[in-house]
């Protein structure tokens, strides 16, 4: 009898000690994994370190210090960004919205404006490495290949045969003017760069999220940046508005209506302020006030899609609050183009994602922008009245539509062959290897620098992504998950077919349209891994019921 006690009892202890042995070898397993990762960090660092002060040494001694401190972050960041992928774009969505601010507190130098790319493109081709070894594809949606090849197809042989043409063959010189210093295929690889450079960042975004965890670390980590870049934007106006900046009040003439860096007031770059003449336009964090107007209006979609759709009330509350701030910023900063887009977006949203019928949620959030919105009117109805009558002004001198039909026809009839005028030619970035034309609707500068093949290839292209992106959305089950697609789905539609400006050219548009796609085409993914989750613990405690039974 006593033998068979001793028995059951060790039967009994056995499990537990073979569990405390299995949590023993894990933890002994993740310590291990820690000191590797802690030595490959520590070695990594160190040669980067070493390897940054060595070229910083050389450049101060050629250029100073403002040569140097790029040189030795540039080699850090780049020898991280390809040892830890997933961190680096991480980084690389941080930097955008305020890499204005930092390329003027570091030094004005057009290499800083590429400043992000030391995020990005290593990042991408470590990324691209492992996805390599585990035979997973970049290219995300699948669907999207043919035209994509397609359209790079006709970029190479444009580069190619446009281009190389510039570059080998030049203009012969007139009597009196000489022939300008270019270099066509620098402008061309920059050109295509910031053409479909970005396009990878579907697929990096789609491989990096990897559960629900990831996706929300990741779109509340956008509501912060939003909310910290707006909150900067106000400041910058209040500093402008109180005398601590003088903006352009003191200029003289057409200075008074143009963006200069002398003008810099704090955050950002260019800035006007001739409050005699109703004339401000802000920079925000942005290197020029344009781009602080195409942030507010892309952060309208993620304010939105968040303050909607995150499982957190403190964090829906914090999207909409984002929401809040990105009104006042439209209303303050003097842009037009915000002023008018960021309610049409926000209405859009409503419309298209179906939280219209969401009265309960709707009804608060739609009073308490009203109240934000109706204190801000009252206690500065002046900037109101004036940034109206800017808008109603604009429009009546040049209406939108006249604009890009000009546009469209003048390009039109100065192509110079089918494939364009070459890859770089319309791209602002580009202008330092050589003539650049200022088009400033987006579209005619396709057809521009890739002749009438180019546009196609590339509505091709954003027609498939948008139709891929909303058959994905519409197939997400959780009620949260799919009204945040449905926003990101909107935006990708509403990006896709603009052609006003060229938001798709430059930050932060560039970026954020290829990284809300990549969060759209998740979701689905992330939505089967939850209910395979919920099955599991429903499964679990249905066992556990049976016992107790």
């Amino acid at each position: 009898m006593a033998k068979s006690k001793s028995k059951s009892q060790k039967s009994a202890k056995t499990p537990k000690t073979e569990k405390s042995t299995l949590d023993l070898k894990e933890r002994l397993i993740q310590k291990r994994k820690a000191a590797q990762a802690k030595k490959e960090l520590t070695s990594i660092l160190s040669t980067a370190v070493g390897g940054g002060l060595f070229l910083g040494l050389i450049l101060f001694l050629v250029g100073g210090i403002k040569a140097a401190v790029p040189g030795v972050l540039a080699v850090i960041i780049l020898s991280l960004s390809y040892k830890y992928p997933n961190y680096a774009l991480i980084a690389f969505i941080i930097y955008v919205p305020i890499g204005g601010t930092i390329t003027y507190y570091i030094g004005n130098s057009p290499i800083l404006q590429l400043a992000k790319d030391a995020f990005y493109i290593p990042a991408l081709i470590g990324l691209w490495q492992n996805l390599k070894k585990r035979r997973l594809p970049l290219i995300i949606p699948k669907g999207i290949t043919t035209p994509l090849f397609i359209l790079l197809g006709i970029c190479i042989l444009t580069l190619l045969f446009v281009n190389g043409s510039q570059q080998f063959n030049p203009t012969p010189a007139s009597p009196f003017k000489p022939v300008p210093k270019e270099f066509p295929l620098g402008m061309g690889i920059l050109g295509l760069k910031v053409f479909l450079g970005y396009v990878p960042l579907i697929g990096c975004f789609y491989h990096i999220i990897r559960n629900k965890t990831d996706f929300l670390r990741i779109t509340r980590l956008q509501i912060v940046m939003i909310i910290i870049c707006c909150i900067l934007g106000i400041i910058q106006y209040a500093l402008l508005l109180v005398g601590i900046c003088e903006g352009t009040k003191d200029a003289e003439g057409a200075a008074l209506f143009k963006a200069t860096l002398e003008a810099r007031c704090y955050f950002g770059g260019s800035l006007v302020y001739s409050p005699s003449q109703g004339m401000i336009r802000l920079p925000g964090t942005f290197v020029a006030p344009w781009q602080w107007a195409w942030f507010l209006i892309s952060s309208t979609f993620f304010s939105f899609a968040t303050g909607f759709s995150d499982p957190s009330l403190l964090w829906r509350i914090a999207g909409l609050s984002s929401m809040a701030v990105v009104f006042i910023n439209a209303v303050v900063s003097g842009q037009r183009i915000a002023l008018a887009l960021v309610p049409t977006c926000f209405i859009l949203c409503l419309l298209l994602t179906g939280q219209l019928a969401n009265l309960k949620r709707f009804i608060p959030v739609f009073g308490g922008l009203v109240m934000i919105l109706g204190i801000a009117i009252a206690s500065n109805p002046t900037v109101i009245q004036e940034r109206t009558e800017s808008f109603v002004s604009r429009w009546e001198a040049s209406p939108p539509y006249e604009f890009i039909t000009s546009q469209f026809e003048e390009v039109w009839k100065n192509l110079d062959g089918p494939l364009g005028n070459g890859l770089g030619r319309a791209t602002n970035s580009a202008r330092a290897f050589g003539n650049t034309k200022l088009l400033e609707t987006y579209y005619p500068k396709v057809m521009h620098e890739v002749g009438l093949f180019g546009v196609l290839g590339f509505l091709a292209l954003v027609t498939t992504l948008t139709i891929i992106c909303f058959r994905t959305y519409r197939s997400i089950k959780n009620r949260n998950f799919r009204s945040y697609g449905a926003a990101m789905w909107v935006f990708i539609l509403f990006i896709s077919y603009n052609t006003y400006y060229y938001p798709l050219d430059v930050d932060p548009v560039a970026v954020y349209y290829w990284f809300a796609a990549g969060i759209l085409l998740k979701l689905p993914e992330i939505d089967r891994l939850e209910r395979l989750q919920e099955e599991q613990v429903e499964r679990v405690q249905g066992q556990k019921s049976k016992q107790k039974k």
